[in-house]
C-alpha cells in the first residue's frame, strides 16, 4: 500500500492535470473496492450514501464526526486510491472546528484532502453569512497547509442546494475562499453549462462539478472538460443507483411475485473477481 504522502501526492498530480478526471464516490469498503477494481483513480465519500446506509435520514446531522471518519478510514485502508471525504460543515459552525475536523480527518482517518461547505444545517438560516464562511475556510485550510503533506481542501459553495441560485454571490464566495486557501472549489447545484463554464472562468483553482442530480441537464465527461472542470464528483448519485435497484427488486418480489430482476444482476464470479 502506498503511504499517505504518496496518495496525497498522486491527489494533488490529478487535480493538476489539464484533463477532467471523475472521483467516484463510495459509502462503504465494499464500494470503495468495487470502484477501485474498475479503474476509478480516486475516492471521496458521501455523506448521503452513509446516512443512508445507517438506516437515517441525510441532511438532518444524524451522523456524527466520529462516525464519518470512522467510515472514511475503512474506505482509505480498503484500497491503494487516494481518498477524500465529504465534511459536510465541519461538524460544528466555528472556523475552529472546521480546522479540527480537518486535522481530523487526515491524522485518525488517512484521508488526503476533504470538503467543507457554507450550509449551516439551520433551515431558517441556510447558508453562513458571507465574512463567517470565509472565516472557516480560511481555518480549515490553515490546519490542511500544516500537514507534513499535500491535502486537497474543497471549499463548498451550497446556494443552488437550498433555494438560493443567485451566481453573483455563488462566485464572491468561492473566489473568496480561493483567496483564503481552499484548493478546488465547488459548488453543488450548478449544472446549466454557462454557468459552469462561467465560474470555471471566475477563479483559478480547478472547480469541482457535481453530476447526478434528477430532472437536470446531464452532460459528459467531455462536455464538462470543455467548459473548464477538472474534476467531477457524484455525491449519493451511486448510492441512490444502488438503493434504487434495491427497491425496485423488493417491489417486484412483494407485488409481483416474480424473481425476474435476477437476470440483471453480475454473477457471483464477476463480483469475486472485482474483489480480487
Amino acid at each position: 500500500m502506498p503511504s499517505q504522502a504518496e496518495k496525497a501526492a498522486l491527489f494533488q498530480a490529478l487535480h493538476q492535470r489539464q484533463e477532467v478526471f471523475v472521483i467516484a464516490n463510495p459509502w462503504d469498503a465494499g464500494t470503495a473496492r468495487l470502484f477501485a477494481g474498475l479503474g476509478f483513480k480516486a475516492l471521496s465519500t458521501t455523506s448521503a450514501g452513509l446516512a443512508f446506509a445507517l438506516g437515517r435520514r441525510d441532511g438532518t446531522a444524524s451522523v456524527s464526526r466520529d462516525e464519518a471518519l470512522e467510515n472514511a478510514r475503512s474506505i482509505v485502508d480498503a484500497t491503494a486510491l487516494p481518498a477524500a471525504a465529504d465534511l459536510e460543515n465541519g461538524y460544528g459552525h466555528s472556523p475552529e472546528a472546521a480546522a479540527e475536523t480537518i486535522r481530523l480527518a487526515a491524522e485518525r482517518a488517512g484521508l488526503v484532502g476533504g470538503s467543507i461547505e457554507d450550509a449551516t444545517g439551520d433551515p431558517a438560516h441556510p447558508i453562513y453569512d458571507f465574512e463567517h464562511a470565509v472565516e472557516r475556510i480560511a481555518a480549515a485550510a490553515a490546519a490542511a497547509r500544516a500537514l507534513p503533506f499535500p491535502f486537497m481542501l474543497v471549499a463548498r459553495a451550497e446556494n443552488y442546494l437550498h433555494g438560493r441560485p443567485d451566481l453573483d454571490d455563488t462566485i464572491r464566495r468561492l473566489q473568496a475562499f480561493e483567496a483564503a486557501g481552499a484548493e478546488v472549489l465547488y459548488a453543488p447545484g450548478i449544472t446549466h453549462p454557462e454557468e459552469i463554464r462561467t465560474v470555471c472562468a471566475a477563479v483559478r483553482k480547478p472547480v469541482n462539478v457535481l453530476m447526478g442530480l434528477k430532472g437536470v441537464p446531464l452532460l459528459s465527461v467531455k462536455e464538462l472538460g470543455e467548459l473548464g472542470v477538472r474534476r467531477i464528483s457524484l455525491g449519493s448519485g451511486f448510492a441512490r443507483a444502488a438503493m434504487t435497484a434495491c427497491f425496485k427488486a423488493a417491489r417486484e418480489v412483494m407485488d409481483e411475485g416474480t424473481l425476474t430482476f435476477t437476470a440483471e444482476t453480475l454473477y457471483m464470479s464477476e463480483l469475486v473477481d472485482l474483489f480480487e
